[in-house]
């Protein structure tokens, strides 16, 4: 459709650099002022960029004086004069679009402008490089320009404390790799301490090689997995343990809500089973929580009804339709529990502790912008899902690159034999040869060929960055020949060496083409950088994998017919059109298979900004308790409401309220069935939070004030993360069988949206009970501390903000007492029917 609205109305790409060419002829206008300045006013003009900012003028309103104070700073702090060409490219990044720029033709000093900008806001600006190497390079020579005009700069690596990437984050340009940015958010969301933030906002990022940070790398998700340790050996003590159990006697099970609750004799003889002292403790947490699972899984879940077993696994039944759910696990360790009672083998827990797409991530900054030498085949994707146009730059000098025709052979070995017969030629002549191959095998193939014919050569195959760059940038002295996969040294520009240019310059080989015309592009793009001379050529044999999966059977046939043999090669413009368009076909299915991930990942990004919300709140407020009595209040309407849903209030179940009350959130006695009698739900709601509240203050008196905010963001922190790691892990299951679905004529993406819903509501439910029952019942022990649920395999080491944490310890009752010990204040009777109520 884009193509066909294209060659009607053109692509409007000459309409954009016609606008963006009167902007940067006012820039050259100012070039002869700006030159009359001494660099300290120059570097003046910072502050009064940002004083005039805050004083409401827009960034659009000082881009153009901006830009030329950069263009004069570049010049004396780097020695480099950007070009008319980079000036647009600068006015590209600025409104958020990817401006093509071709190899060798200056992005990193045109991001320069657009990244001065958009930093006098003071909000911060991040430039994202493919790898370490880059960032470093980019953040030493560029921070020159940027200190010269009294700004400063971060470098964001891997392996770096904390302290140190909250440092860079609070630089005006932060440089760093698309990776490194991801995981920081994600590890911003699970800390503890507000202050172990690292990042600021997201406002504006420039990311350098935007098509592989944003396409090749759009189906890899960030995923943070953890270090939890299984606790098979727990759900099987759970489960023999409530094997032990007589119901009404040691446990109530509530039909309508599926709730079971350990009476009063069942605590006991908990404590007694796993000796210990009070199972509401808060070191207790954990075990509690597999005891109620276990108690689920026998008395609220039955075999051949919601769950059957099938090959050795728990297999979930719909309960509307009565079909299988393969793939579906219950959450919240309920899966566990039902595998432990059937004596099967209990699979691992969610290692899953935080996980994001590149694709969202990069589309919560404000404003995005990228540039590349390869996007405009990719336009159509950047901007439905990333709104953002593709800007194709006019090079500075016109490109005299050679592009020949493909020269197509009828084997594979055949092909292998041109390619080194044709570097031989080359490197007899010393002209450099950069050889690119899609796959680190075909390059180690090539360079085997090449030590037999005695050529002496490097091998570059995208595994050490900082060797890589050399490499690279070493490709196009005399005599050098480099086989290197298509996407190694990106960024690295090939400069060519003395008397290469009369040789005919740099001579670019390919082996195979890429499925993705734009990575063919990237490796043509390597020669004939700033109107040098070069050559181009591909060297594609029937064999090929993009030949075979697109029919290459006809034209063999045909070579065959004809007589033709190895060494006889086609070269038809027919065939590089033929490729061309199985290049897009495959293209398409990418396209369409990248949307469809991101379809899936909308679902759980909704989740995720809503938790992490959530969460930043938690850590952000001083007091908590207004949050908590919402919890509550929620949690008992829930209760009394399933319990009061008949219209007969004769057939309400008082009972069972009273029994979850005294299981969950009050003591025995708080509210019994004749002070819900006679009353509607909302006053029995009024009645049993009135009760709640009561107690909370008690609670509190027995505290400090301050004991007892940090008791309530310790069991909010620990619940919230506790059941979101095992959401994540669950919808993670969902989504690989959902597929499924389709054979029963159901779309699948709906049927992901609808239960991803479904459970999403169901964990913030089971948040909601579980910290009313930990806040209204749990004993705080001494050194109350805020603990990770699990630790991420990817966190970095150090940088934890120990002075925060000491501050926050509250030390309460050094001596702890069991709940049925004599209680310590002498009336002879145990702990919990006294004190410890």
């Amino acid at each position: 459709m884009l193509e066909a609205l294209k060659k009607i109305f053109g692509d409007g790409n000459q309409r954009h650099v016609n606008r963006m060419q009167k902007i940067a002829d006012d820039i050259e206008a100012m070039e002869p002022d700006m030159e009359k300045l001494s660099d300290d006013e120059l570097r003046n003009k910072t502050e009064e960029f940002k004083q005039r900012y805050q004083n409401g003028e827009s960034l659009e309103d000082l881009q153009v004086e901006a830009y030329a104070v950069v263009r004069e700073a570049a010049k004396r702090a780097l020695g480099m004069r950007p070009f008319n060409v980079q000036l647009l490219g600068a006015i590209a990044l600025h409104d958020g679009n990817i401006a093509e720029m071709k190899t060798g033709e200056g992005k990193t000093l045109a991001s320069t402008m657009p990244a001065y900008l958009n930093a006098i806001s003071g909000n911060g600006v991040h430039i994202i490089t493919v790898n370490d190497y880059l960032a470093t390079r980019d953040a030493r020579e560029m921070g020159e320009l940027y200190s010269f005009l009294g700004l400063t700069v971060g470098l964001n690596l891997n392996g770096m404390s904390k302290d140190e990437k909250r440092e860079a984050y609070a630089a005006d340009i932060t440089y760093g790799t698309n990776n490194e940015f991801g995981f920081d958010y994600l590890r911003d969301n699970m800390v503890l301490y507000k202050e172990q933030m690292v990042q600021r906002s997201l406002p504006f990022a420039i990311i350098d090689e935007v098509d592989s940070a944003l396409i090749d790398e759009a189906r890899t998700p960030l995923i943070i997995s953890g270090s939890a340790s299984k606790s098979a050996d727990m759900y099987q003590r759970a489960n023999a343990f409530v094997r032990l159990l007589d119901n009404e006697e040691h446990f109530t099970y509530d039909v309508k809500t599926k709730g079971v609750q350990l009476t009063e004799e069942g605590i006991n003889r908990a404590e007694e089973f796993f000796k210990i002292d009070n199972l509401f403790d808060l070191s207790n947490v954990s075990l509690t929580h597999h005891i109620n699972q276990a108690l689920k899984a026998h008395a609220a879940m039955h075999k051949d009804t919601d769950y059957v077993v099938e090959e050795g696994e728990v297999v979930i039944v719909d309960q509307f339709t009565g079909r299988l759910m393969k793939g579906r696990r219950y959450s919240d360790g309920l899966h566990q529990a039902i595998e432990a009672k059937e004596g099967l083998e209990i699979q691992n827990e969610s290692m899953t502790l935080a996980s994001i797409t590149f694709q969202n991530f990069f589309r919560m900054y404000d404003k995005l912008a990228g540039m590349t030498g390869t996007a405009k085949t990719e336009e159509e994707e950047f901007i439905n899902i990333y709104n953002m146009r593709v800007i194709a730059i006019p090079t500075n000098k016109p490109v005299i690159r050679d592009d020949r025709a493909d020269l197509v052979y009828k084997s594979m070995d055949g092909k292998f034999r041109a390619v080194v017969e044709d570097i031989k030629e080359k490197y007899d002549r010393g002209q450099p040869v950069l050889v690119g191959t899609v796959a680190v095998e075909t390059s180690e193939l090539i360079s085997r060929y090449l030590t037999k014919a005695g050529i002496k050569h490097n091998v570059l195959n995208a595994k050490n960055h900082f060797r890589e760059a050399e490499i690279i940038e070493n490709a196009g002295q005399q005599g050098a020949i480099t086989i290197a996969t298509n996407m190694a040294g990106r960024g690295t520009d090939i400069k060519l060496g003395e008397g290469v240019k009369d040789l005919g310059g740099l001579a670019v080989i390919g082996t195979e083409r890429h499925e993705s015309r734009r990575i063919d592009n990237q490796l043509r793009g390597r020669s004939g950088r700033q109107g040098d001379p070069g050559v181009s050529q591909f060297y594609l044999s029937m064999e090929d994998e993009l030949m075979r999966r697109f029919g290459s059977d006809n034209m063999r046939a045909m070579m065959d017919r004809f007589g033709m043999d190895d060494s006889q090669p086609i070269e038809s413009k027919m065939v590089s059109r033929a490729v061309e368009s199985a290049q897009k076909r495959v293209e398409g299915n990418n396209f369409d298979s990248r949307k469809t991930i991101l379809s899936y990942d909308d679902v759980l990004r909704q989740q995720r900004e809503i938790i992490y919300k959530q969460r930043f709140e938690v850590l952000d407020s001083e007091n908590l308790r207004n949050i908590i009595e919402e919890m509550i209040q929620t949690t008992v309407t829930r209760t009394v409401e399933a319990h009061t849903s008949e219209e007969l209030d004769e057939n309400w179940e008082l009972d069972k309220i009273v029994d979850y009350l005294r299981a969950n959130l009050l003591e025995e006695g708080d509210v019994t069935t004749s002070d819900l009698q006679g009353k509607d739900p909302e006053e029995m709601i009024n009645l049993i939070i009135d009760k709640i509240k009561q107690r909370y203050n008690e609670k509190e008196e027995e505290l400090t004030a301050e004991q007892m905010r940090e008791f309530e963001k310790v069991i909010l922190l620990r619940t919230v993360d506790q059941k979101w790691m095992d959401h994540i892990d669950q919808m993670d299951q969902l989504r690989q069988g959902i597929h499924l679905r389709a054979y029963g004529q159901n779309d699948p993406l709906r049927e992901y949206q609808m239960e991803g819903f479904a459970m999403f509501e169901e964990m913030i439910a089971n948040i909601e009970e579980e910290v009313a029952r930990y806040v209204m019942k749990a004993q705080i022990r001494s050194n109350l501390e805020r603990q990770e649920v699990a630790k991420g395999a990817t966190a970095v080491s150090g940088g934890q903000d120990q002075s925060a944490k000491k501050k926050r310890q509250p030390f309460v009752k050094k001596d702890s007492v069991g709940r049925n010990d004599p209680c310590p204040c002498g009336s002879g009777k145990k702990y919990k029917n006294c004190h410890g109520k």
